[in-house]
C-alpha cells in the first residue's frame, strides 16, 4: 500500500474527502519526522516505536573489488514492532473489526425567499391591430360576395 491508497482507504472516514484525510496523514507523518529528528522517540501503543538510532564508523568491503573502505558514522531511523502488531502478523491473535466510518453528515441549505421580480404591465390588444389570419381571410370572402351581388343587381 502507498500513500495514495493509504489516503483512499482513510477517506470514507472524513466523509469521503481525500483532501481532508491527505492533510491528516501528512500531519502524522510530519509530527514523527520532527520528533525524531530531535531524538524523541515515538511509541503507538499496539503498533511499534520509532526511534533514532546512531551508528558509528565501520570498516567495509566493496562487493565489486573485495577492497577494504572505511564507512562514516551516521544516524538511522527505525521502528521496532511493538508486542501487539507481531503477534497479529504472525497470525497469534487475530484482530477485531475494523473501525465503521460514521455516516455521512448532510448539509442542507435553508431556502432563501427571493424577491418576486416586478412586472411590465401587460398590452392590450386590439382588435383593428391583430387579427388571426383565417378570420382576416373570411372577411375578404364575405366582402368579394357582397360586392359580387352588388353587380349583378
Amino acid at each position: 500500500m502507498n500513500k495514495a491508497q493509504f489516503i483512499a482507504a482513510l477517506a470514507p472516514h472524513f466523509n469521503d474527502s481525500k483532501k481532508e484525510a491527505a492533510h491528516a496523514v501528512d500531519i502524522v507523518f510530519d509530527t514523527i519526522v520532527r520528533s525524531l529528528s530531535k531524538g524523541e522517540d515515538v511509541m503507538i501503543n499496539d503498533f511499534g516505536k520509532f526511534k533514532k538510532v546512531d551508528r558509528k564508523a565501520r570498516m567495509g568491503r566493496n562487493p565489486f573489488t573485495g577492497e577494504t573502505i572505511k564507512i562514516k558514522a551516521s544516524k538511522k531511523a527505525r521502528f521496532l514492532p511493538a508486542k501487539g502488531l507481531k503477534d497479529v502478523i504472525s497470525g497469534a491473535r487475530k484482530l477485531g473489526p475494523a473501525p465503521k466510518p460514521e455516516p455521512k453528515v448532510v448539509k442542507v441549505a435553508k431556502p432563501v425567499a427571493k424577491k418576486a421580480a416586478k412586472k411590465a404591465p401587460a398590452k392590450k390588444k386590439t382588435a383593428a391591430k391583430k387579427k388571426p389570419a383565417a378570420k382576416k381571410a373570411v372577411k375578404r370572402v364575405v366582402k368579394k360576395k357582397v360586392v359580387k351581388k352588388a353587380k349583378k343587381k
